[in-house]
């Protein structure tokens, strides 16, 4: 199907239903149980896990094919945000203008920053990604701040001369963004039994262009440009005494990274039309690589798996506080229930960094291959063992064995 193999064809149609149905998988506790703290099915948390999850894969394009570790990417989300913003300001607060625009501009920009950082590799390549972040960071912090808002951030306003909308609404306020009409807010929450759930028009424009993304990146790992992108991570230097320039090769995969960062980029000012400094800071760059490496670098599902997870955990886990605890524990006698909760605090919170550093720790140590690595390894304890050849004389050794 679309030209994929069985395979990713399989793996394409599980993202496509886990995708579409992501209001009903993320809310599986009743609205009224002491669990529902645990649902993520709510509008913007689920933009955020496929937001993040584009990002995510523009970087595996980079990281995971060439070997590349860039620590600067996040300032092609940051720059596709101000540009997008930008496009609200001046033209349209249709999202589409603005998507366009922030793919664009994220691409030319990380086409200026590849030509120059790949002439390094390794460390050094990574240490010049970090230091153009860091100036993108700074620029859009002080230097630039009649262009990005400094510190405040870059948002919209009554005064912005819209060429293509109004100003204003008849109410007053600052027109939402849409998608030719259809405002990105715009929900429908059917309630059934115990349950609300939540199908929002913004999370379904990023559901789908997830989902370009993603097909995309199956087709580049597919490609033959995606195997001289391995290539290069392979062996770069047998592939030159073949004869074969790797660095055109690289900077395209740079670039269709930084076109991902700016799709990312253009989709956050979509739901949300604030552009700021932060994004670009080096915090950002980290948390991607993070993302990447936790679902499986180099996998297709990977870095998708990552984001969400990553996310999450910011979002849910964090919230969890010592009330929340108490309330879980409260079946104990008192002093063992003030102890449970002293040995779990730390680790919820505030603390959830502490928690996501113990398990990328683990993964890094135990499943080099991410979430990805853990899942094959669970699929082969429950795959059925192959059948014993008929006509083997009792007692000689297995196939298996005798190797």
């Amino acid at each position: 199907m679309l030209g994929l193999n069985k395979k990713d064809t399989s793996l394409f149609l599980i993202v496509l239903g886990m995708t579409l149905f992501a209001p009903f998988i993320l809310n599986p506790f009743p609205v009224d149980s002491d669990l529902a703290q645990f649902n993520a099915g709510y509008p913007d948390l689920m933009q955020r896990f496929l937001i993040f999850g584009i990002f995510a894969i523009g970087f595996n394009i980079l990281f995971g094919l060439t070997g590349y570790l860039s620590f600067g990417h996040a300032a092609f989300l940051g720059v596709g945000s101000y540009a997008g913003v930008w496009m609200m300001k001046l033209l349209t607060m249709n999202v589409v203008p603005a998507i366009v625009v922030s793919v664009i501009v994220a691409g030319l920009f990380s086409l200026f920053v590849g030509w120059i950082s790949l002439r390094r590799s390794g460390i050094y390549f990574s240490i010049l990604t970090l230091a153009f972040a860091q100036m993108s960071f700074a620029l859009a912090y002080s230097v630039l701040t009649p262009v990005t808002g400094g510190e405040t951030g870059l948002q919209l306003s009554l005064s912005d001369p819209r060429v293509l909308g109004v100003g204003a609404t008849p109410e007053g306020s600052i027109p939402l963004t849409n998608f030719f009409g259809l405002e990105m807010r715009d929900s429908w929450e059917p309630a059934l039994g115990g349950w609300l759930f939540t199908f929002n028009a913004g999370y379904y424009l990023c559901a789908v262009l997830m989902l370009v993304a993603f097909y995309v990146a199956i087709r580049i790992f597919r490609s033959p440009f995606g195997m001289m992108l391995k290539a290069v991570k392979s062996n770069q230097q047998r592939m030159q005494y073949t004869g074969l320039n790797p660095k055109p090769y690289t900077l395209a995969a740079f670039v269709i990274s930084g076109m991902y960062a700016g799709l990312a980029g253009g989709l956050m000012v979509s739901m949300d039309p604030l552009a700021g400094a932060e994004r670009m800071f080096w915090t950002a760059s980290g948390e991607v690589v993070l993302m990447t490496i936790l679902g499986g670098a180099g996998t297709l599902i990977g870095p998708v798996l990552g984001a969400g997870f990553i996310k999450y955990m910011e979002n849910i886990v964090s919230k969890i506080n010592e009330g929340i605890l108490h309330a879980w524990f409260a079946f104990l006698p008192d002093g063992l229930e003030d102890f449970v909760v002293a040995v779990f605090y730390p680790f919820v919170g505030k603390g959830w960094h502490l928690t996501l550093g113990i398990m990328f720790m683990l993964v890094v140590i135990f499943l080099p291959g991410g979430i990805v690595e853990g899942g094959q390894r669970i699929g082969r304890l429950f795959r059925r063992r192959p059948a014993e050849p008929k006509g083997r004389p009792v007692g000689a050794p297995s196939s298996s064995a005798a190797e």
